[in-house]
């Protein structure tokens, strides 16, 4: 499709911000495209209903807007599978963003295909990781669609270019977006991502208002708070005895987060584009989530399963970060881990305390540790002691071996 093509249809992953806005206007004059605006709810924060009244002005057609409340499918379809891996990328970042860009992506698809649109098109900066994430899915999931990523079209150098475009075709800017904005922000229900302008200097540290889903550590309640977190088949399922859905309950564990200061991260990462990036994160109720869901599988995972899965965590969580969600490779980890999760099943008390999260206590009926078995006193069930001798001379005969044959060798 091209800019002198007939008019065809673009399903735009659309917020209503300034630059969505903008590129909606530039699909209708340079692509003289239909354009349907798709919004989705991930929990974000904010009021999407607005976003159909700037579509509507716009000259959008009312049955061209969509906006979609995909809070639950994107905890229980995205976010709960991730968390079974106890994913984690470069050894800190939960993935925050990464994990809301495919189910974006494969709902666009969805009202391609219901709409007959030819393409889709994203915001995305031609610097980012997400221009990556939603073009890879959008060809895992409609090999043969066209993808539209105006950054990497249009002649706009500068933002004052952008502005002058938006008053040009009376697009309505907001008074805050005048100036330069102090930094950039993402959020859904897993996290908050700030980056740029004020936060580009690595050495030096973020301002206080740049945080938005925690209060500081230090101003935190001086009283711990002890909640008990149920697990069934490794995916959270009720908090302090009370059943919840996957929504609920991550919006209930950000309550808890927020309040004892829990899930800053400032992070400098590797983007996959091959820049490195500084960003500061929050994520409250996925902090304490890892840590509950590391403590059930203390118990309820034997040690191969355990340490097989630390092994394989690194390479999931780059396939995430990356844009590979609907990969093979990736479905074929997900099917390993979710295997593993069949007896992940019970209890965890956790402490919060201060920006810390710490596991005291873990029952579960699937429970793999033998009090009597570890205990230093002499316990009911039979373990023989002088075992031990020939399992430790076994494992120690190659490094006898080598130490002999490094003497000889002198």
């Amino acid at each position: 499709m091209s800019a002198t093509s007939p008019k065809k249809k673009v399903v735009l992953a659309y917020s209503g911000g300034l630059d969505t806005s903008i590129i909606l206007k530039w699909l209708q004059t340079e692509y003289q495209a239909e354009v349907i605006t798709f919004t989705a709810d991930l929990g974000q924060g904010e009021e999407l209903e607005p976003a159909r009244a700037k579509a509507l002005n716009a000259g959008v057609k009312p049955e061209n807007i969509f906006i979609e409340d995909l809070r639950e499918e994107f905890v229980r379809d995205f976010v709960f599978p991730m968390f079974r891996a106890n994913t984690v990328y470069e050894g800190q970042y939960l993935l925050g963003t990464s994990i809301a860009r495919p189910l974006i992506a494969k709902r666009q698809i969805e009202i391609a295909r219901k709409m007959g649109a030819e393409a889709v098109c994203h915001g995305a900066t031609g610097k980012g990781n997400d221009q990556v994430r939603f073009e890879v899915a959008y060809y895992a999931l409609e090999p043969d669609i066209h993808v539209i990523a105006p950054w990497r079209e249009w002649e706009f150098k500068s933002r004052e270019a952008l502005l002058a475009f938006a008053e040009q075709h009376q697009i309505q800017i907001a008074k805050d977006k005048r100036g330069e904005a102090p930094f950039s922000v993402d959020a859904n229900l897993l996290h908050s991502s700030s980056e740029g302008k004020v936060l580009e200097d690595p050495s030096v540290e973020a301002p206080e208002y740049v945080h938005m889903r925690t209060i500081a550590p230090e101003d935190a309640p001086d009283r711990p708070t002890v909640i008990t977190v149920d697990f069934e088949k490794g995916d959270p399922v009720a908090i302090d005895g009370v059943a919840l859905s996957p929504a609920a309950l991550l919006t209930r564990l950000n309550e808890l987060g927020h309040d004892n200061g829990i899930g800053r991260l400032d992070l400098v990462e590797n983007r996959f584009v091959g820049m490195k990036s500084r960003g500061v994160y929050e994520t409250p109720g996925g902090t304490i989530l890892l840590a509950a869901h590391r403590g059930i599988e203390s118990i309820t995972l034997d040690r191969g399963s355990m340490h097989l899965k630390d092994e394989l965590m690194p390479r999931y969580a780059a396939l995430i970060y990356n844009g590979f969600w609907f990969a093979p490779e990736r479905e074929m980890l997900q099917a390993a881990i979710d295997h593993s999760q069949s007896m992940v099943s019970g209890q965890v008390r956790i402490k919060l305390y201060k920006g810390n999260v710490t596991v005291i206590g873990r029952t579960s009926p699937y429970s793999l540790y033998d009090q009597d078995l570890v205990t230093f006193e002499e316990g009911k069930v039979a373990y023989d002691h002088r075992d031990a001798a020939g399992f430790i001379k076994l494992n120690a005969l190659r490094l006898q071996v080598k130490t002999r044959r490094d003497r000889r060798a002198r």
